[in-house]
């Protein structure tokens, strides 16, 4: 079995538990007997060629998808027994994830696409206007809080992609290619952005990504090819 090197190893609170996780869609195998340990407050990057596996991998440990067979213990709880509520639930409030594209809403300006995860949630106005400042500080977009999304460069909208991933304080950041649609400037500093703000949270980041320099930022390095995770 793999496991993630980090600050924490102890197995009681380990963040993800994967053993014999396995997919197929019709004759392609495309999960093939997957084991991972990924423990608190530690960083993982996943990289192999398109295909091979590494984002069905990371839908399988946000809850997106289901495998075929395996088990996929987060914080000791078996997303595969687990029903669709109780998934959601935890997508909402302890597994984030940052995409390559950045999905915001457009009808929403940066505050206000910022602020949606906390809707769902019960706050107060003010607990919620407290979070969205403090968050939009933090990747510098405070300036553009009423700017909309065609109003922002791709930078500024990864910027708040992730401000918005954060916001709810997540165990876990998932992030799929998440400097896939930036240049090389705007990647390094949204790298260099992500990283500090996962740190500053202690959440865990598993990373996928074609990208080296992307990889480079995270403590540990999987590959993903024809299916099977290797070190």
């Amino acid at each position: 079995m793999t496991s993630d090197s980090s600050p924490t190893k102890d197995e009681s609170s380990m963040i993800y538990q994967v053993e014999g996780l396995s997919k197929s869609y019709g004759a392609y195998k495309v999960l093939d007997q997957v084991c991972l340990e990924v423990f608190p407050r530690s960083s993982v990057a996943i990289m192999g060629p398109s295909g091979s596996g590494k984002s069905t991998l990371l839908h399988c440990l946000g809850g997106v998808d289901r495998a075929d067979q395996g088990s996929l213990l987060f914080e000791g709880n078996n997303l595969q027994q687990m029903g669709e509520e109780a998934i959601a639930s935890l997508r909402r409030e302890r597994i984030a994830s940052i995409f390559q594209f950045f999905y915001l809403l457009p009808t929403l300006t940066v505050s206000e696409n910022i602020a949606f995860p906390l809707m769902m949630q019960d706050h107060t106005a003010a607990e919620r206007n407290e979070r969205v400042q403090e968050m939009m500080q933090a990747v510098a977009m405070d300036h553009r809080a009423q700017a909309y999304p065609n109003q922002l460069s791709g930078g500024e909208q990864q910027r708040v992609a992730i401000a918005r991933a954060l916001i709810m304080r997540p165990s876990v950041v998932l992030a799929d290619e998440p400097t896939g649609n930036l240049d090389r400037k705007n990647g390094e500093s949204i790298l260099e952005l992500m990283q500090q703000l996962i740190t500053r949270q202690s959440s865990t980041l598993i990373l996928v990504t074609h990208s080296k320099e992307a990889a480079a930022v995270c403590r540990s390095l999987w590959f993903m090819e024809d299916g099977q995770l290797h070190s």
